[in-house]
């Protein structure tokens, strides 16, 4: 969902009488805070906040700063660098908190699931932002 609303427009904006709904970097960087929180209240482990907002916040920078470099047919490739840093960052968090770089010898296995989970949600933000354009879903305000 961060993905999709990183790359969903440029804010809304009004279209006479009909309100054009999109997203800024700003509402995707809100998304991505709430899921993080809302999945440590939910789950109770507040460990896994820790590792959830440092994989977050990296992968977010790297998404923001692919997103000025790709079109939207290339989100796939946002993903997979995304997930990388976000497997990145849970690895540098693990290694804060327990104070074991050995930890990072998992970082290879990490980067290659990250490729291809971060390729699959790319596609799928790609595709949905693409039927969305098809069938332009508008509001009225």
């Amino acid at each position: 969902m961060t993905l999709f609303a990183l790359f969903y427009g440029k804010g809304g904006k009004r279209d006479g009488s009909v309100i054009v709904i999109s997203l800024t970097a700003a509402n995707a960087f809100a998304i991505l805070l709430c899921r993080i929180f809302l999945g440590a209240v939910f789950t109770g482990r507040l460990s896994a906040f820790f590792y959830s907002i440092a994989g977050g916040l990296l992968g977010f920078a790297a998404q923001a700063v692919m997103r000025r470099f790709v079109s939207n047919k290339q989100i796939w490739v946002c993903g997979a660098v995304g997930a990388v840093f976000h497997n990145v960052g849970q690895i540098l968090a693990a290694m804060f908190i327990t104070g074991t770089p050995a930890i990072a010898a998992y970082l290879p296995v990490l980067v290659i699931a990250g490729i291809f989970t971060g390729v699959l949600t790319g596609l799928v933000a790609q595709f949905t932002l693409a039927r969305l354009s098809v069938t332009s879903y508008r509001s009225k305000a």
